[in-house]
């Protein structure tokens, strides 16, 4: 057996600035070699943990310590950051916030240089880890034109260039389409495979990353680990929910029908799962579900016709792109990193113009109106938090909208504070916004346009970054506004999970095409159009197959409908 690269010896943390700590009594070992899944809500701890394997506590963030932790076999204590840095590679989840160098090749170098690496010697590593991450094309590139997938790549080099023992991946997945994702995942697994490092990567995508097998889960919860077990044997649990982490669709959906799942079955990934004893009781579940789909009958609120774009002369991003939106309509636009969705976002809030096309919003041709006359009918929830945030407070953000639109101050604090609270931003209200995390930042931006109510609303990404419990809570509260006020609701999207669960209807483009326009279900049980828009097919479909169920989408459909109205009826009390 090897020895253990990562230790924690019944370590407590407690920050400078807090009164209880944050992590209690933590004793772990990671093994050299292994591959780590560490999961957990928001707030359980789970950056602080990895902020102890990288070295940033206690080296950046202070606070007081109690037991030991040991990055092989150094204590974190007597050992300098710059040290750590040479046995712990951290790829964060904001890649943008990593980046040194002009272009790709000079960002890759750039821990070369700073080690005075003879140039040769120098050449040749970047060479072969841009190979290794598949990026060698891309050299020259800079890295503000990059997708978002090749980003992380880039980053990845960047810190594998210096031949660490330890990758550690801050939410690898959180900013990819599902297929990048997938290529991520499977990417970090053959590098763990060719070189024996030890892996640890923290994500919320719990499903998306064991894509590839993992040696362990370990779920942090209130600032201890509340398990520590074999994808297998967690898969047979209920901790999972306990703790308010999402478990795969899959699991959910044998767990829905009444089987109790066994570490034998091996559900820690579709493709190993036993189904031959279960497959009698799922096709029992679903023939016994009532057909069910919520009909949109509004009359047509957008309108997207013969759209075109193109940033440069002569390559389009949107090429004769045709929908339309109905009034109170909950509809997802998916498709790869690149695809055009975005800019299509811009392009109906009118902060670019297209070639040629036209948008009608209620009928009338919106081209004359300004960008602010639109935004009195079109809120967009813009996918880089930062490029929204103006103010410092975290009240004073949300509140802007309304104070700037003269409306009462008792009035702004009682909605601040209501949308505050669903959106589990109420305990941080006077809080600066440059203590959020990347997550609390989204929420604070979807607060600041939910509160203004507004006849469309557009979220570029709206779950980006969210644990489950917070999904849960901003999509209800979303959801609640779409049905109480009508307000129209446009979800661009790279979660096939929200897709499903809240959205009536699917746009898929690909390479700046219209590709499908359907229901979620449909779409991503089509093997040739999840293909083409870098979509993930849903592992419901594969558990439909395995249980002899022909009809997949309606198997999809019917799961996705129970799981609605039970949520309905505990949100009832009933």
């Amino acid at each position: 057996m090897k020895e253990p690269i990562i230790e924690f010896v019944n370590f407590t943390f407690k920050y400078r600035t807090q009164v209880e700590p944050t992590l209690h009594n933590i004793d772990l070992q990671i093994r050299e070699g292994e591959k780590i899944l560490i999961v957990g809500p928001s707030g359980s701890g789970k950056s602080t943990l990895s902020n102890c394997i990288n070295g940033l506590i206690p080296h950046i963030y202070t606070g007081e310590i109690q037991g030991e932790v040991r990055i092989k076999g150094k204590s974190i204590t007597e050992t300098s950051l710059f040290d750590l840095s040479c046995i712990v590679g951290t790829v964060l989840q904001d890649t943008d916030g990593q980046f040194i160098g002009l272009t790709v090749a000079e960002d890759i170098a750039f821990a070369l240089e700073n080690d005075c690496t003879p140039q040769d010697e120098m050449f040749k590593k970047v060479d072969e880890i841009a190979g290794i991450v598949e990026v060698d094309k891309l050299l020259t590139s800079k890295p503000g034109e990059l997708s978002g997938g090749q980003k992380q790549r880039v980053s990845m080099a960047g810190v594998m260039v210096r031949d660490v023992d330890i990758l550690l991946f801050d939410e690898p997945l959180a900013n990819l389409d599902p297929a990048t994702g997938k290529r991520a995942i499977a990417l970090i697994d053959e590098i763990q495979k060719k070189t024996d490092k030890t892996i640890v990567i923290i994500e919320h995508r719990l499903e998306d990353a064991l894509y590839r097998d993992a040696d362990r889960i370990i779920l942090v919860d209130d600032g201890r680990i509340a398990a520590d077990m074999t994808p297998d044997e967690l898969m047979s649990t209920d901790t999972l929910i306990r703790a308010g982490v999402r478990e795969p669709l899959y699991v959910s959906a044998l767990k829905s029908t009444g089987i109790s799942i066994r570490p034998e079955d091996e559900a820690g990934q579709i493709d190993t799962l036993h189904t031959a004893d279960y497959a009698g009781t799922v096709r029992e579940w679903y023939h016994k579900q009532p057909a069910r789909r919520r009909e949109i009958s509004g009359d047509e609120v957008l309108s997207v016709k013969n759209l075109t774009f193109a940033y440069d002369e002569g390559r389009n991003v949107l090429e004769d792109v045709s929908f339309s939106v109905r009034r109170g309509e909950m509809l997802a636009i998916v498709g790869k990193n690149g695809a055009g969705k975005t800019t299509l976002s811009n392009l109906i809030c009118g902060f670019i113009k297209p070639v040629s096309g036209e948008i009608r919003l209620g009928g009338e041709d919106i081209s004359p109106l300004s960008v602010k006359e639109r935004g009195e009918h079109i809120g967009l929830v813009m996918q880089n938090p930062n490029q929204m945030i103006s103010k410092s407070m975290i009240y004073d953000e949300v509140a802007l909208g309304l104070q700037v639109r003269g409306v009462p101050e008792d009035e702004i604090k009682e909605r601040v504070n209501k949308v505050l609270k669903i959106c589990g931003l109420y305990p941080f209200r006077n809080w600066p916004i440059s203590a959020l995390s990347f997550g609390q930042k989204k929420r604070v931006t979807i607060a600041a346009i939910l509160i203004m109510e507004p006849e469309i609303m557009i979220l570029d990404e709206p779950t980006a970054g969210q644990d489950y419990r917070h999904y849960t809570e901003i999509m209800e509260f979303v959801k609640s506004i779409n049905e109480k006020s009508g307000t129209t609701l446009i979800m661009i999207t790279h979660d096939m999970h929200l897709m499903l669960e809240y959205t009536d209807r699917a746009v898929v483009i690909a390479d700046g095409h219209l590709l499908a326009d359907s229901t979620p279900a449909a779409i991503l049980t089509n093997d040739e159009i999840a293909d083409k828009a870098y979509l993930k097919r849903t592992s419901l479909y594969d558990l439909a197959h395995a249980c002899g169920i022909e009809d997949a989408d309606g198997f999809t459909e019917a799961f996705i409908n129970y799981e609605r109205s039970h949520r309905k009826e505990a949100a009832d009390g009933t």
